[in-house]
């Protein structure tokens, strides 16, 4: 099993690398096939992304493109043909650092409906609010979709993209895969409730708590049950 995919403290080349591994491992887990998807990363003076049309298991360090937030380039290819999102994401979001794009089954199966994820489990509560959104279909690519994907993310961690795939964000490179895998199987756990029927949803108050309650948790501490303290280890 390989090491977490944490980015605290990485010189660029580590950068690159770890950069490298994560890609890898999106098609490794199933939640990118081919030359699909991409991802970035935030520098002091601009972001790393990865090129265009190279399959990630041909791709090298020196292969990912550094970008600045003007649209210029350097590196030996082109960035992906979505850089627009990765950067406009990068620099209305200052929280997150990591911008991971994927088409993976079953959200994309839902992006083609259009369906935003509502609140059916209360593990929608990982994507920071109560639903996880599916913005509106633009050409890929273009400053629309890039546009249509912030609208989607206020407030959210993850969206679905219409009639395209998933954006999921995070701190790090290992924070955004993790929450691409959970954004699929929530997708496939919506498929497969909607085959019942439509499934009840958690209130907005409820979700408030759950969210409450992951909040308290990612800071190393899990909740008072009744008054009493759990053991101060995160589950």
């Amino acid at each position: 099993m390989s090491a977490p995919i944490t980015t605290t403290h990485l010189d660029e080349a580590d950068l690159r690398r770890r950069m490298v591994e994560t890609c890898r491992q999106m098609n490794a887990t199933g939640i990118n096939q081919g030359t699909a998807g991409n991802l970035s990363h935030r520098l002091d003076d601009g972001f790393l992304i990865t090129p265009t049309s190279m399959p990630y298991d041909r791709m090298g360090p020196d292969d990912l493109v550094l970008m600045r937030f003007d649209g210029t380039f350097t590196g030996a290819h082109r960035p992906s043909s979505e850089w627009r999102f990765h950067r406009d994401i990068l620099a209305h979001r200052g929280d997150v650092d990591v911008v991971l794009h994927c088409h993976s089954i079953y959200a994309t199966t839902l992006a083609c409906h259009h369906r935003t994820i509502p609140s059916f489990h209360y593990m929608t509560g990982v994507a920071g609010g109560t639903d996880i959104r599916c913005a509106r279909y633009a050409t890929f690519g273009t400053q629309q979709l890039s546009d249509n994907a912030i609208e989607a993310l206020e407030g959210r961690l993850a969206c679905l993209l219409g009639q395209h795939g998933q954006i999921s964000l995070g701190k790090t490179l290992d924070a955004a895969l993790w929450l691409a895998n959970e954004v699929e199987t929530l997708a496939r756990l919506y498929i497969q409730a909607l085959a019942i029927g439509e499934p009840p949803v958690l209130s907005d108050e409820e979700m408030a708590r759950v969210i409450e309650q992951m909040r308290r948790m990612s800071y190393g501490h899990a909740p008072d049950l009744d008054g009493v303290n759990d053991t101060p280890q995160a589950r």
